[in-house]
């Protein structure tokens, strides 16, 4: 983008080859002009290669200083022709200084050039030279307002996508061990209880923490690579195991192709997480669960909501149902609690 406009060098070359100074200073004129294309590329391609803003002023002005010199140079040999090097000296500045510094950089070279413009009768018929410069200067700035905004975008983008991940990550990984650790908390007081006058129920219970152990780690493991997901059957399987465990009478649906597949893995994170706070925080005797094609309903006699604040867990229900473009209701049952969730 940035080389691409050398093709214009070649109107102050030939201003330079009908000069009509010596041949030395013509041939030096000549080179001077290659030699100044040489460090424009580069410029442009040491701004690529920095690795931070600061790397891209201080090669920036490093090479507008090259820049400078050889136009000043030119100009000791072979008079006005140095007026060409204007446009690329401010396309440079705009990408490589600070706006401030290349909008004054800007003033600076139309200035020269309306005067360089004026007293020279080899430029009286390029009175257009500082309005290619101004437009050289607007072009550049608004690349640049661009080329930086995409930049900003693509960096908050990023963000997004980290913070999507950290609360995904954090989602899957509260609903796995909050709702697991529950059971194993039930199970294993159960298996206290009983060591002495069942131990061999106590051991089953207690073989049974194990495997909900193991089940824990690798549902973690599944959650941090991303693959963690739920299924409906599954979760109606374990909401039986971990009432009953609790001694909550569990009102469960039978039939589960009624949901529409669709919806199920949604339902399914859900009704995980409304049965984990139904056994920790109701202290409800029954724990009813419907299901529709699009809805799950879980109702249970206990305290009810007044005075509870919502936590991680329920946040977490909302924005997995807010995602899939749904609606979570938490209500007073009268007694109990009523959470709803419709798809």
């Amino acid at each position: 983008m940035g080389g691409v406009w050398l093709v214009f060098l070649a109107f102050p070359v030939a201003g330079v080859v009908d000069s009509g100074a010596s041949r030395p200073r013509v041939v030096a004129g000549v080179a001077l002009f290659v030699l100044f294309a040489v460090v424009y590329l580069h410029g442009f391609q040491a701004m690529g290669r920095a690795r931070s803003e600061r790397e891209v002023v201080r090669g920036g002005l490093a090479h507008l200083g090259v820049l400078v010199a050889i136009c000043v140079v030119i100009h000791a040999l072979v008079g006005s022709a140095s007026v060409g090097g204007g446009p690329y000296l401010v396309a440079l500045a705009m990408f490589v200084l600070p706006m401030w510094a290349a909008v004054g950089l800007t003033v600076v070279v139309v200035g020269l050039t309306l005067w360089l413009t004026s007293v020279s009768s080899e430029l009286a018929d390029t009175w257009y030279l500082p309005g290619i410069v101004i437009l050289v200067a607007v072009v550049t700035a608004v690349v640049r307002t661009i080329e930086r905004r995409s930049i900003l975008h693509d960096e908050l983008a990023a963000e997004l996508t980290v913070s999507a991940e950290r609360d995904r990550l954090a989602r899957d990984v509260h609903d796995v061990v909050g709702h697991t650790l529950t059971a194993m908390s039930l199970k294993a007081d159960v298996a206290e209880r009983l060591v002495a006058a069942d131990p061999e129920r106590a051991r089953r219970e207690i073989a049974e923490v194990a495997a909900l152990s193991r089940q824990a780690l690798a549902e973690v493991r599944a959650a941090v690579g991303g693959i963690r997901s739920a299924r409906l059957d599954d979760e109606i399987a374990s909401a039986a195991r971990v009432l009953a465990a609790a001694g909550i009478t569990a009102q469960l649906p039978e039939d589960l192709t009624v949901v529409d597949p669709r919806h199920r893995v949604v339902l399914a994170w859900v009704l995980r997480e409304a049965v984990t706070n139904v056994v920790r925080h109701s202290g409800a005797s029954v724990c009813r669960v419907a299901l529709g094609p699009s809805s799950l309903t879980v109702e249970d006699d206990g305290r009810g909501p007044s005075g509870l604040r919502e936590g991680n867990g329920l946040r977490g229900v909302r924005e997995r149902v807010d995602a899939a473009g749904g609606v979570l209701r938490v209500a007073d049952a009268a007694p109990g609690t009523r959470l709803e969730v419709t798809l």
